[in-house]
């Protein structure tokens, strides 16, 4: 009878197994389905982020390609106006020369041609003329106190009333080269550039025109911009050997 039960169990045994390894089946099936699916969302993840990325490593490359086109354009204009400056500075100076050698062909007499100097007028009995400050005077005495104190905007607003109001002045010249003079002290090098080049094109007479071409030379320098501060140093030594800021040039040039 043993031999009998024996099959019986042995053919349960074997068919619980079998519904055992198909359920196994089943449920690897589904963890191999699950994983398909991880992977497919963490795909898609990736690609996103990748996109992401990429969008931002595009955006980079057109921001540094502003900042070259810009830096290029800034190069180029500071270039242009020092080309032009330094053909209109070599004009300027070559028209100086051919007036002073026409006045001395003609052999000008201002003495005779001047009108008769109305007598000096001498203090009388009711007291001494008090001496008046001009008014251009003045704010180029406001402006010198203010810069002398480092308040470089109160002075420039002073230099820049008497440019306005007075343009035609003796003093302008002296008020636009310490306009100049407050951007440089403040490193403002791009701004001082520009002042400086207000008194080397339109005061050519002013005294302070050889101080402007190097103070502006090395506004350039600082700047970066070797070739317009080289150029600078060779206008100052060229127009000014004599100048004291002629030898300083000299020296940067070696």
């Amino acid at each position: 009878m043993n031999r009998k039960i024996t099959p019986v169990i042995l053919f349960s045994l074997l068919f619980v197994s079998a519904c055992a390894s198909k359920q196994d089946l089943v449920v690897v099936k589904d963890e191999v389905q699950k994983l398909k699916t991880d992977a497919e969302t963490v795909k898609t993840q990736s690609a996103g982020s990748y996109s992401d990325v990429q969008q931002v490593r595009d955006e980079v490359s057109k921001l540094q390609g502003r900042i070259e086109e810009v830096a290029h354009t800034s190069r180029q204009t500071f270039g242009r106006l020092g080309m032009e400056d330094s053909l209109l500075v070599h004009k300027a100076d070559d028209l100086e020369l051919r007036l002073k050698k026409i006045e001395e062909y003609l052999a000008l007499d201002k003495q005779e041609s001047a009108p008769a100097a109305a007598p000096e007028k001498k203090a009388g009995e009711g007291g001494a003329a008090k001496a008046e400050v001009s008014p251009d005077a003045a704010l180029l005495a406001d402006g010198n106190e203010k810069f002398a104190r480092k308040s470089y905007a109160g002075a420039r607003e002073s230099f820049s009333a008497l440019l306005k109001s007075y343009p035609k002045s003796e003093l302008a010249g002296e008020a636009q080269f310490q306009l100049a003079e407050s951007f440089f002290i403040e490193k403002w090098y791009e701004k001082a550039i520009l002042e400086y080049q207000q008194v080397i094109a339109k005061y050519t007479k002013s005294l302070r025109r050889p101080a402007a071409l190097y103070k502006q030379a090395i506004s350039f320098e600082k700047i970066g911009d070797v070739q317009n501060a080289k150029a600078r140093f060779k206008s100052l030594v060229n127009l000014y050997p004599a100048a004291p800021e002629a030898k300083l040039a000299r020296k940067k040039l070696q």
